[in-house]
């Protein structure tokens, strides 16, 4: 007698008339790398256009492009224009621009545009560093080979934002002391606001709930009245109208930055 067997999934699929289906291997195909060389037909069309004369690899620099006229030596001749191609932005290529400007100010960089968040960051903040430069930028899309010119090589004045300055010296003005290691990350950071609340949750522990005016009196910190209200920190809680008190939060404060406050009050 033979003993039953329960069968494997394979056996009941067949015995079902079910037939397995195969998974189809995924191939991926690896892009091909890009090359300064796929970039130098779409820019030299652009110039071209333009009217210029372009040529490959002059000397040291990977295009030349020059405007026909009679003595291009001459004083009044037009100034030739260079253009460095690089697979992508890196310090190298911007070395390699900044000595191209010893032969002529008309500098620019060309790179494969890319797609994407990260790609468009790059652009933007490759932008800023080339005006500063007074380079020109050019990205070209390879799967077409268009062309964007983002900037063209000019002379930069930086603007200065007044409001940026009065900032950076009120918050230095208010600081006190050097809480701060240079280089730091921002979690944990002593500014100026924090060393106020931290004074104003002093106030409060001395003394219980206060008035606001008067915590900003005793803490010296005009902003008292705001910081308390917003409770940023979680470390105060409003009592009654125009009163605060401190929250066990603002109390574990305290004893976390003991030195710190010890040092301002």
């Amino acid at each position: 007698m033979t003993s039953w067997r329960e069968p494997s999934k394979m056996g009941s699929d067949a015995l079902l008339g079910i037939k397995p289906i195969a998974k189809a291997a995924k191939k991926r195909t690896a892009k091909p790398a890009i090359k300064e060389t796929d970039l130098y037909g779409p820019v030299k069309a652009h110039f071209e256009a333009q009217g210029y004369q372009v040529k490959g690899e002059v000397g040291a620099a990977d295009m030349v492009a020059l405007l026909p006229c009679a003595d291009p030596l001459a004083k009044d001749a037009p100034d030739p224009i260079i253009i460095e191609l690089k697979t992508g932005f890196t310090l190298s290529l911007f070395h390699q621009a900044i000595n191209r400007q010893s032969m002529t100010d008309q500098v620019y960089i060309a790179v494969p545009r890319k797609t994407g968040k990260a790609a468009l960051v790059a652009i933007r903040r490759n932008k800023m560093l080339c005006r500063r430069l007074g380079i020109g930028l050019i990205t070209v899309r390879l799967s077409d080979g268009a062309i964007t010119v983002h900037c063209d090589p000019a002379p930069f004045t930086p603007r200065k934002i007044k409001a940026r300055k009065t900032k950076l010296i009120s918050e230095f003005e208010n600081r006190h002391g050097d809480p701060n290691t240079g280089g730091m990350t921002s979690s944990g950071m002593m500014t100026s606001y924090r060393q106020g609340a931290l004074r104003c949750a002093k106030v409060l522990h001395d003394e219980g709930a206060c008035k606001a005016a008067y915590v900003a009196k005793m803490a010296g910190f005009e902003k008292a009245r705001n910081c308390m209200a917003s409770n940023h920190y979680g470390w105060f809680e409003k009592i009654d109208r125009g009163v605060y008190g401190l929250t066990p939060e603002g109390a574990k404060a305290l004893e976390g930055f003991a030195d710190e406050v010890a040092s301002m009050m």
